[in-house]
């Protein structure tokens, strides 16, 4: 397998945790403070809390997590493509 393989893959469980994550956000009985929905908050406020920063929430709604998925397939499409370019 190679890198630019394995690297789409670990972009794709990122996007899985991520979108995840944002599901949960709708069933308000969920605990986050009850593993394992502590350890992906904490995973997702990774990628979410910069957007966060910058982007304030319209109404009840928080639009950081689009920004966010769209800002990381850039970051995904780019990555690969250099790696593919370069032979990985």
């Amino acid at each position: 397998m190679g890198i630019a393989v394995a690297t789409a893959r670990l972009f794709d469980l990122i996007f899985i945790l991520l979108f995840v994550s944002v599901l949960l956000t709708w069933f308000p009985n969920i605990n986050w403070n009850n593993e394992p929905f502590r350890s992906l908050r904490a995973f997702s406020e990774i990628f979410f809390a910069p957007f966060r920063k910058l982007i304030p929430p319209i109404g009840m709604i928080d639009i950081s997590p689009i920004v966010a998925f769209f800002v990381l397939s850039l970051i995904r499409n780019i990555l690969i493509r250099l790696l593919v370019s370069l032979g990985f």
